[in-house]
């Protein structure tokens, strides 16, 4: 996928998501909804990717967890809130 067509349906399937629920919910439902969401659209992804910390040239597994991983390029990390807030 480019990177172009990649953020395009990652923005897309968010919006579908943030629709469907709104806000108020755990970032689990969120990330559920949008693994569904990826794969309706087929959009390639891996979900909870590992991510080690390389420490004085040693790769060390300190729990990192990526929430998706898009298309081998894009990183997308969930964060939810309690409300939708108005500037």
């Amino acid at each position: 996928m480019e990177r172009d067509k990649t953020t395009d349906a990652i923005i897309g399937a968010a919006i579908e998501v943030h629709k469907a629920l709104g806000p108020g919910l755990l970032e689990s439902a969120y990330e559920e909804c949008l693994s569904r969401e990826f794969s309706l659209r087929n959009v390639p992804y891996q979900r909870q990717v590992s991510l080690p910390v390389n420490y004085q040239g040693v790769s060390l597994d300190c729990g990192y967890r990526i929430d998706f991983l898009v298309a081998e390029s894009v990183v997308v990390e969930l964060k939810a809130i309690d409300r939708t807030f108005l500037y």
